[in-house]
């Protein structure tokens, strides 16, 4: 006789086996952690070596072979598992067409956090900012070591707001509802979004609020785009 499957077995009227293996997977895990010897010489120049490597478009075996490194070899030093001579790196940087100090740029970067306390984020008015519409820019940091730009907001909308559906910029753009309830707008598609809800999408179509259903509406929007002074 199949055994049947109990209703906590169920998830979204799917057996809950079928649904974890439907569930699309991650590249990479939100909860990991790094190794602390993601700090150590060996990791950063690891690092950059199969980043130059990529960049150029040639395989392990391309570089092995243009440098006279075994492929194992250049295996280990790009997951940083061995520390490479200075004549290797040499040989490495010649072939890469890079000089060699570029392979130690990540172990010598600063990394940069910024904190805001509640209700200290500086107001600002953004391009295209519509009446009755107040950002808050919660932190910035410039020149990213990915080349990427990133905005957090925290938006508030009143009775005073004015309803724009029509916002259009570049990057991508993230919304998650913290209060109210508001009808909004991507494209040819409007999206009820309550508490808890969220919506990320391509700014480059046309977006907005379309409806302000229940006030005051807040809701956090992180936009982020290539740094304009960036490597992409």
């Amino acid at each position: 006789m199949a055994k049947s499957v109990a209703s906590s077995d169920v998830v979204e009227g799917i057996p809950a086996v079928e649904y974890a293996a439907s569930k699309p997977s991650l590249s990479q895990d939100p909860q990991s952690h790094r190794d602390p010897k993601v700090n150590n010489l060996e990791i950063a120049i690891g690092h950059e070596v199969r980043a130059f490597r990529k960049k150029l478009g040639i395989t392990g075996a391309d570089l092995a072979s243009a440098t006279g490194i075994s492929l194992g070899m250049l295996s280990k030093i790009e997951n940083g598992n061995t520390s490479p001579s200075l004549t290797t790196l040499q040989s490495l940087a010649r072939a890469l067409g890079v000089p060699v100090t570029a392979f130690f740029r990540r172990f010598e970067e600063v990394r940069n956090a910024v904190f805001v306390r509640a209700g200290s984020g500086v107001e600002i008015e953004r391009r295209g900012t519509r009446s009755g519409h107040q950002y808050n820019l919660l932190g910035q940091i410039d020149h990213s070591a990915g080349g990427v730009q990133v905005e957090p907001y925290l938006i508030t909308l009143t009775a005073d707001s004015d309803v724009f559906p029509a916002f259009q910029h570049e990057g991508i753009e993230f919304i998650y509802m913290l209060e109210g309830e508001v009808k909004y707008r991507h494209g040819d598609k409007l999206y009820t979004l309550l508490p808890g809800d969220s919506l990320f999408f391509d700014a480059d179509a046309p977006h907005g609020p379309e409806v302000l259903v229940t006030l005051p509406i807040r809701f956090l929007s992180i936009i982020s785009y290539a740094d304009r002074n960036g490597a992409i």
